[in-house]
């Protein structure tokens, strides 16, 4: 199991990623507190974006290719609407956000390597090519990071539940995973010990929770309780409906005879939360046809997941494949659930498919 010391492989990647993740939730979590309106855009999928997904972006890029300058980086956000003069404003903002975040002096754990502290101050063209340095297109060679600066950005703008991302994958296979949630209880049966935990995963050397606001004072080791009875599942699933079907889920849960209600909230919160002992099972499943998963959406989780003791699979019982480039290929869904009793939930989710093919 990682314990945040050097000597296993990937720690140097899990250190910066860290490193990166609890910067981007300070910045973020300042940007909540102040944003106004004509700080956020919608994206041409409906989706809105907001000078934070955009200055968070800047900074884990910025701080990933200082430590790691030949790693290509595919990210969600890219500057193209900061450099109009429609822009000007909004990339002014992101740009001071961005810089406040990387000249904050250093704390344990980073390296001045990382072009961190004061006296780091990076133009606006660097900050905007920190953005545009996300739009590598994957691949299932080599070395590369994912990096999602505000998964959840609905849950983000309610103040609700949302995640900073990011990835290290070789060729294909997620080998470090960090997920920040400023919003999340640092101990669910405890909410009075306060906000925001940071998950994180090396492949082969477990999963932990740490403190955003004290990364580098101890850690919690994650296994997730190996559930064996469907009545003890409680779902994780999205709040929009349009991410994931809730009515395929349903019949899922009756199908399996769950009874407590499912979870729902916002980003890759719910694979923390799995991952913890939350629920027992996240379902992603498809809410029609032509739309494709991104890989910044589930690599962090997976790792997660997989080394918090459970499985993460498609409807088919299919690893999900990190080396098709930007998304996951055409979309079969998500199971991730507890190791015992994922083949159980695989089943009924195959049976809901079938008896629909059925009736077409």
């Amino acid at each position: 199991m990682s314990s945040g010391s050097e000597g296993y492989p990937y720690s140097q990647e899990e250190r910066v990623a860290i490193a990166a993740v609890t910067r981007a939730c300070t910045l973020t979590s300042s940007v909540f507190e102040t944003l106004v309106k004509n700080e956020t855009l919608t994206k041409g999928d409906k989706s809105p974006v907001t000078v934070g997904d955009f200055a968070a972006q800047a900074v884990i890029s910025a701080i990933i290719h200082a430590a790691f300058p030949h790693d290509p980086i595919v990210g969600e956000e890219d500057a193209s609407d900061l450099r109009v003069e429609s822009g000007r404003s909004m990339k002014d903002r992101i740009v001071a956000l961005a810089n406040d975040a990387l000249t904050t002096p250093l704390v344990a754990g980073e390296d001045p390597a990382w072009n961190l502290g004061p006296g780091t101050t990076r133009t606006d063209e660097q900050i905007l090519e920190a953005i545009d340095r996300g739009n590598y297109g994957g691949g299932n060679t080599g070395r590369m990071w994912t990096i999602d600066p505000i998964d959840g950005t609905k849950g983000f703008l309610r103040g609700e539940q949302y995640a900073v991302c990011v990835s290290f994958v070789v060729d294909s296979q997620v080998k470090v995973g960090v997920i920040g949630c400023p919003n999340l209880p640092v101990d669910p049966s405890e909410p009075s010990k306060g906000l925001g935990a940071i998950f994180s995963a090396v492949r082969g050397h477990g999963a932990r929770q740490l403190s955003i606001s004290n990364p580098t004072q101890g850690s919690i080791a994650l296994r997730i309780p190996q559930i064996s009875e469907s009545e003890d599942l409680s779902f994780l699933e999205s709040v929009e409906a349009a991410h994931s079907s809730h009515s395929f889920n349903d019949r899922v849960a009756a199908l399996l005879n769950v009874q407590k209600p499912p979870t729902r909230m916002d980003s890759q919160a719910k694979y923390a939360c799995l991952a913890r002992g939350q629920g027992g099972a996240y379902l992603r499943m498809p809410t029609g046809v032509g739309y494709k998963e991104k890989i910044w959406d589930h690599a962090p989780g997976e790792v997660l997941v997989v080394e918090a003791g459970g499985i993460v699979t498609d409807s088919r019982g299919e690893p999900l494949n990190f080396g098709l480039g930007r998304t996951l290929g055409e979309n079969y869904g998500v199971i991730a659930a507890a190791k015992s009793i994922h083949p159980k939930i695989l089943a009924a989710v195959q049976k809901v498919q079938n008896d629909a093919k059925a009736k077409v």
